[in-house]
């Protein structure tokens, strides 16, 4: 979970997605009162669930690390391959914008001639 969440995309994605949350939480009183009692229900329920579910994580221990290590050399894989992961969001979209605004030059150019 760390090595995804340190991803280049998938980081600025989650600033993102965060900075919209508590932008979105100061400008409208109502949503955001909603959010915050949300926020304390999930934070209780998982307080409650994390001592049931303890011992069975316990006794599945090995077994998560042995899928952690098998997940974690084939996200160094993935990532070693896939460029797209370690742009940030904002470069991304840019990139899309920018890819799509000279598709539609060309086509126009195209239909113009």
């Amino acid at each position: 979970v760390n090595q995804v969440a340190n991803m280049t995309l998938v980081s600025s994605a989650c600033d993102m997605v965060s900075a919209v949350y508590a932008s979105t939480k100061e400008s409208h009183p109502y949503i955001g009162s909603l959010c915050d009692a949300a926020e304390k229900g999930v934070k209780s329920v998982t307080e409650a669930t994390a001592s049931c579910v303890q011992p069975v994580l316990t006794a599945l221990e090995p077994h998560v690390a042995a899928a952690g290590e098998h997940a974690s050399k084939s996200l160094d894989k993935t990532g070693g391959k896939l460029q797209l992961l370690q742009k940030p969001v904002e470069q991304i979209l840019s990139d899309t914008k920018e890819l799509v605004s000279s598709r539609v030059a060309d086509a126009k150019d195209a239909v113009s001639s």
